[in-house]
């Protein structure tokens, strides 16, 4: 494996944190060297990309080697996945990445540089959708500007935050769906998040797939059982078993 372990971030300069990105992966072997090299391509030497695979049955973890600093399997689910990947994790800013995501140029150097000038604990991108129909220009839309209402980042957006926040609130809560919800309202303890306007791209497949409005429809019944109560492991049979 080639060696990109991050080099010593400098002290004078707290924006040039060295940013750690944490991917959680499942049978990724058909895309994974493609996301791990646009990824690799869009920071600074400085960053550590840390792949933690959930038991693919492809070659998902052989083939992220090369592209990457760190391979370690965890159990499968992404807040498992993403807490084991924190605990390897070097760096002193955690950017938690879907692998279907393309982050922006530059981007462990506008978290750094976001989260040092507005002095905040933790933020996200807001998102683009990749497909070109009329109604995910809403639905991103929608997304980012409920974002900002709410103070509450989905996984769609890359949340980041400060290694010692991510430790004070004890990771993300170990629950089979809305994880990136239930973080959220954790961190909310430690202030606001930064909302990035600068956006990541993440695949629209799942709305093309399964229809645009009844994946709305579906994401909404499952986020507002969620707030009245449901068990995530009963959301998760819900989304999983037509997402899946």
């Amino acid at each position: 494996m080639p060696d990109h372990r991050p080099a010593e971030p400098d002290p004078a300069n707290p924006a040039a944190a060295t940013v750690s990105f944490v991917v959680p992966v499942l049978n990724e072997a058909g895309s994974i060297e493609t996301f791990l090299a646009s990824l690799r391509a869009c920071c600074r030497e400085t960053c550590e990309i840390v792949v933690v695979d959930g038991g693919s049955e492809d070659r998902t973890a052989q083939l992220a080697e090369a592209g990457s600093d760190v391979v370690i399997t965890a159990p499968r689910g992404r807040a498992a996945q993403m807490n084991a990947g924190a605990r390897k994790a070097t760096g002193s800013i955690l950017c938690f990445v879907h692998a279907d995501s393309q982050l922006p140029d530059h981007a462990d150097q506008i978290i750094g540089d976001a989260l040092s000038r507005q002095q905040r604990q933790w933020g996200r991108f807001d998102v683009r959708l990749s497909g070109r129909h009329p109604l995910l220009r809403v639905v991103e839309a929608s997304m980012n500007l409920r974002s900002r209402l709410t103070g509450i980042a989905t996984g769609d957006q890359s949340l980041f935050v400060r290694r010692e926040t991510f430790d004070a609130v004890g990771g993300f809560p170990p629950i089979a769906l809305m994880e990136d919800i239930a973080m959220s309202r954790k961190l909310k303890s430690a202030g606001p998040p930064v909302c990035l306007r600068q956006r990541l791209t993440t695949s629209s497949r799942r709305w093309e797939i399964h229809g645009i409005v009844r994946t709305i429809v579906l994401m909404w019944k499952l986020r507002l059982l969620y707030f009245l109560g449901t068990d995530p492991a009963d959301l998760a049979k819900r989304y999983y078993g037509r997402n899946g």
